[in-house]
């Protein structure tokens, strides 16, 4: 199982051992969540660490809005704290811009970057997905949060294959699972921008576009990477969650990548 240390006020994990790779988890997710499907394999060749955003995981609630420089600068702070002066970093969806962040703030740190169903700034449909998502959370909805964010998150084929009564079980669990941290976290999906960093990025960058995403719109996500220099991408046939869907597919491209840029 995954090591969980505290770094106040967050939870990390720490796993495996290698060149460092920081991971940035999305909205509403965790370490665990949305990295546990691949753990094991990112860990057979690299020291991999992340940490559980204020709400999430096992980390408390953020008392106000999230700082995304804050987090950058925590998530920073959990891998020099394992002994990692360099490293390359991993982020999914709302970790995207984290991940962004960071490579702007700490350059000398980041020596690669893999960007995964995740956007610069929300175009009109994230931000209103963000929106309902928050306002249904704070009217109680557990399970029509998790019958919306199911909706949204996978992709129509996927979807499809499910079962109904795999289903209906699967989003009774996954409205008990659902952080308290969604406010906060979808706020900051709705707020954050990047764009400008994007261009200052000198570290090697894959962005892997999810070609059947509902929410964060593949046309987005290519966006993101025309403003990145150093930016190649590759497609992934899911819908937002390819740690579900695909996860074999997932690991093979961050590997792969990894084993010529890191």
């Amino acid at each position: 199982m995954p090591t969980k240390v505290q770094l106040s006020p967050l939870a990390v994990t720490v796993r495996g051992e290698g060149p460092g790779l920081l991971v940035a988890h999305g909205a509403g997710g965790s370490v665990e969540a949305n990295y546990g499907p691949i753990l094991d394999g990112l860990a057979a060749g690299h020291t991999v660490v992340g940490a559980d955003y204020p709400g999430s995981g096992a980390s408390p609630r953020s008392a106000g809005p999230l700082s995304e420089d804050e987090l950058a600068d925590q998530l920073v702070a959990a891998a020099v704290a394992r002994g990692l002066e360099t490293f390359a970093v991993s982020g999914f969806s709302l970790g995207g811009p984290i991940a962004i962040r960071i490579a702007a703030r700490h350059p000398e740190r980041v020596k690669a970057l893999i960007l995964t169903a995740t956007f610069a700034k929300a175009d009109a449909r994230l931000a209103l997905s963000a929106r309902i998502w928050s306002e249904i959370y704070q009217d109680g909805g557990g399970l029509r949060l998790a019958e919306f964010l199911t909706l949204v998150g996978f992709g129509t084929g996927a979807l499809d294959a499910i079962p109904s009564d795999q289903l209906e079980a699967a989003l009774k669990t996954f409205a008990e699972s659902i952080p308290v941290g969604t406010p906060e976290h979808t706020e900051l999906v709705r707020r954050i921008d990047v764009r400008g960093d994007l261009a200052g990025i000198k570290a090697p960058t894959l962005v892997i576009v999810t070609a059947h995403d509902a929410l964060v719109d593949p046309a987005l996500q290519r966006r993101l990477a025309a403003g990145i220099p150093t930016a190649r991408t590759a497609e992934i046939g899911t819908g937002h969650l390819p740690m579900a869907e695909q996860p074999d597919a997932w690991l093979a491209l961050i590997t792969d990548f990894l084993s010529v840029h890191h």
